[in-house]
């Protein structure tokens, strides 16, 4: 039994060795092919005349200025949907919490007093309770008054 549980041991580390020389052998190649790009682009720029290499990567850096401007600019829409959003969330949670704040004001004998500042979560699950109820002993009373009206 004890071998048993070496060589399945074993034989899960070399799995997990073979996998990650794959995933590296990968990852050579795709950086074999990068390298081989950026010396085909360089060769091609050092056969250009002083103006046109310098021109050439004016172009460059204004290509790569303009995706990283369109690339931020994408991420500022997106946080800003976010944030409408979030504010609706937080207006509906608002309406909420007033809306149960005068609810239990009108449900609640005037020698109670709770305090209603707890933080309120912004999304609550529903539940569908059937005959059970629980309650603290002292609110018994208040709990069958409201039964019987």
């Amino acid at each position: 039994p004890f071998l048993r549980l070496l060589e399945s041991q074993l034989q899960d580390q070399k799995r997990k060795y073979d996998e990650e020389v794959e995933a590296l052998k990968k990852q050579v190649d795709v950086t074999k092919e990068q390298l081989e790009k950026q010396q085909q682009t360089y060769l091609q720029i050092a056969q250009l005349s002083p103006e046109a290499q310098v021109e050439f990567g004016i172009q460059q850096e204004i290509t790569r200025l303009t995706n990283e401007n369109l690339d931020l600019k994408e991420l500022v829409e997106n946080l800003e949907k976010n944030e409408k959003k979030l504010k609706k969330q937080l207006k509906i949670s608002m309406k909420k919490v007033q809306d149960h704040k005068a609810s239990q004001a009108m449900v609640l004998p005037e020698g109670r007093q709770y305090d209603f500042n707890m933080e309120v979560a912004v999304q609550r699950k529903e539940k569908d309770f059937q005959g059970m109820l629980e309650y603290h002993a002292e609110d018994e009373p208040f709990l069958i008054q409201n039964l019987i009206t």
